[in-house]
């Protein structure tokens, strides 16, 4: 990290400012090993990597680390020269791509898809992750100048309220344990008149709800080691590859291979063919390893902005589901 970005940060128990600790090992202008602390509670923060640490190594994202310091390159547009995640981003949030100025929180960055797009806009981006793929973010986008990235938990965010321009949290609610409290932690982040974008699986009705098998085999990929589920996720969708192919080509193929979990991009994503395999392992392991996996109604979305006493709501449809922009009131 670096030591202009310690006024971004907060005590995540008395929210008070941080202080320098200890400072083991700078390399340039990030300070990579050493320790924060809160001059009021006595809490110590290390840093490591590069990245200050407000969760333990060990927790409930474990899967999310692995996957994403496997496929730390798989998503990033800059690997794979198609503008998938700036033209998702963009959709999601109608945000305008000159943000010169702004500072703006990231909740649940993973391997960094949505920081690289965002760095680019000119705003300060604070970028958290619960799990350690912030570590394969900080190896893709760690050197911006205009960019901290932060492993900490949503529900003791480690920084200060009333703070951002805007936030954004894609991908990620329907992960955690308890998706109404997760989002309410996000607006109070807010200065008045910031924006919020976040978005969420979207739940269907029980009998639709039903022919979605990633939820049949989930009570028992769930509870499997992330390293043990992984190789048997990747042997499995390399070797149904030349069937999945195949199936495509069927009417209604790409729904019968995401029914046999096999993640299908074909014809919808201009990747070459290996890439193709590669986020199917990628997106299958994420369907099945997540230790929580709770869909939303777009009703229920709406009703969480309004209790949030958001204004100019918007719920939509996205690529992930469920899309929700809102602005706190002035």
């Amino acid at each position: 990290m670096r030591i202009e970005h310690l006024r971004h940060l907060a005590c995540p128990e008395c929210r008070l400012p941080l202080e320098l600790g200890r400072q083991d090992h700078w390399e340039g202008e990030h300070l990579m090993e050493g320790t924060l602390r809160c001059g009021k509670c006595r809490q110590e923060y290390p840093v490591r990597g590069g990245v200050p640490r407000f969760v333990p190594a060990d927790n409930y994202a474990s899967g999310f680390g692995l996957q994403w310091n496997r496929h730390a390159s798989t998503q990033l547009d800059s690997f794979t020269g198609v503008p998938l995640t700036t033209n998702r981003f963009y959709k999601d949030t109608q945000w305008p791509k000159d943000l010169t100025g702004q500072t703006i929180l990231e909740v649940g960055c993973g391997a960094g898809r949505f920081t690289e797009v965002v760095v680019q806009t000119g705003a300060t981006l604070v970028s958290l992750d619960y799990s350690t793929a912030v570590e394969a973010n900080f190896r893709s986008n760690g050197a911006r100048k205009n960019l901290l990235i932060v492993q900490g938990d949503i529900y003791r965010l480690p920084f200060p309220r009333d703070y951002f321009d805007r936030v954004f949290c894609l991908g990620v609610l329907q992960h955690t344990p308890d998706v109404h409290k997760s989002f309410q932690q996000l607006p109070p982040m807010l200065r008045p008149g910031g924006r919020l974008a976040i978005d969420v699986y979207r739940r269907f009705g029980f009998f639709k709800q039903l022919t979605i098998t990633k939820y049949w085999a989930r009570p028992f990929t769930c509870r499997m080691k992330p390293e043990v589920l992984y190789p048997r996720v990747e042997r499995y969708i390399r070797t149904m590859w030349p069937l999945t192919r195949w199936l495509h080509q069927l009417p209604y193929g790409r729904n019968l291979n995401w029914r046999l979990l096999i993640a299908d991009y074909q014809g919808l994503f201009p990747l070459s063919e290996s890439l193709l395999q590669d986020w199917a392992v990628l997106d299958t392991f994420d369907m099945l390893a997540p230790a929580f996996d709770e869909p939303q109604t777009p009703e229920t979305v709406q009703k969480w902005f309004e209790e949030a006493k958001l204004d100019q709501i918007e719920i939509g449809s996205g690529i992930n589901g469920v899309v929700g922009r809102g602005i706190r009131r002035n």
